[in-house]
């Protein structure tokens, strides 16, 4: 469960679309999910990019960072604050 409230208006990695570049600002949340993001690279400052999205909901993602791609379920996208 996302420790930010909904109206939270920090742009999420699930926000970015196809092709679209950001920086890891920093990953929400101490569980188990959010450590293993970060002990795969989505640290502070990793460049990170969206390569892909599967049909019809978007779910998972396709997620370059540094030289390796991750599919990520949205719910996960969304631990990860961009800048």
């Amino acid at each position: 469960m996302s420790a930010v409230a909904p109206f939270d208006d920090r742009r999420r990695l699930s926000d970015l679309a196809v092709g679209e570049r950001a920086r890891v600002e920093r990953v929400l949340d101490d569980d188990s999910i959010s450590r293993r993001l970060l002990e795969v690279g989505f640290i502070p400052g990793a460049s990170i990019e969206i390569v892909a999205s599967m049909w019809p909901a978007a779910d998972p993602l396709a997620i370059r960072v540094g030289g390796s791609t991750f599919a990520l379920r949205r719910h996960e996208a969304e631990r990860v604050v961009i800048a």
